[in-house]
């Protein structure tokens, strides 16, 4: 006698394999649903509320003004009265007459007659031996040429808030230059306080040498303003600030030439 199969519960299985439900019903309900809902909204926004039709713009109108009517008539010799191409230009009668110069041909005078030409007459014959200085006429001397330098002074240009405070007391100008070089305008940036005087001077651009930024520093330190006060101009903690600018001139002495040993 054969034993009875074992069942699934007797092996202790944890996943059940029986078959899946089928929910075919439910996925063909939403779908018929859908193409429903679809069909609806088409026929509210499409028949219930007709497109907009696009109106065309008017076509464009051209006014032509043509001598056929009598305002048209009237509106042409206005505008041929009051065109001011014609009103500016000069105008000849028309009984007078053309003053066009006729064109005429030139013709030059060497055409028309042929000048009769001389043989040069041959030179002597001279037996003598040529001289090696032959004689001529006596040259002045030149005298050298004077070149006059123009004196150009070194000057000063003072920014706007300095001019406002008077007229500058400076003392005699001497400086020498450290090269031969022509140096560039130097820059400083200068505070003067409320007696006239320079109280800082600092160098914004250099002159291409240190020896004559110093030289100039020091000259602008020396300089005093007059005692006018001008309340318009810009005065913070006591000192007004402006722009010094040195040009240098010719007066610049050169360095001595050095001695070789």
């Amino acid at each position: 006698m054969s034993a009875p199969l074992a069942s699934e519960s007797d092996f202790g299985l944890v996943f059940a394999w029986d078959q899946p439900r089928r929910r075919k019903l439910a996925i063909t309900g939403f779908l018929v649903a859908s193409v429903v809902l679809h069909a609806l909204c088409f026929y509210v926004f499409q028949i219930i509320y007709p497109p907009a039709v696009a109106l065309l713009p008017p076509p464009g109108r051209v006014t032509v003004i043509a001598p056929n009517t009598e305002e048209g008539r009237v509106l042409l010799r206005w505008l041929e009265a009051e065109d001011p191409a014609l009103a500016s230009t000069t105008q000849s009668p028309e009984d007078g007459k053309s003053l066009a110069m006729p064109t005429i041909q030139h013709a030059p005078s060497y055409l028309m007659r042929q000048p009769t030409l001389r043989d040069v007459p041959p030179a002597p014959p001279d037996p003598a031996v040529p001289s090696a200085q032959p004689p001529a006429p006596v040259e002045p001397p030149h005298a050298p040429i004077q070149m006059v330098a123009t004196i150009a002074p070194t000057i000063v240009r003072l920014s706007t808030e300095l001019e406002t405070l008077g007229a500058m007391q400076s003392p005699q100008m001497k400086f020498t230059a450290a090269g031969h070089e022509s140096p560039q305008a130097a820059q400083f940036r200068v505070a003067v306080d409320e007696n006239g005087a320079v109280r800082y001077c600092f160098l914004e651009k250099s002159s291409g040498g240190t020896a004559l930024d110093e030289q100039a520093r020091k000259y602008l330190v020396l300089c005093r303003f007059s005692a006018i006060r001008n309340p318009q101009s810009a005065i913070r903690n006591g000192f007004v600030w402006g722009t010094a600018t040195i040009e240098w001139g010719n007066d610049v002495v050169a360095p001595p030439e050095s001695v070789a040993p």
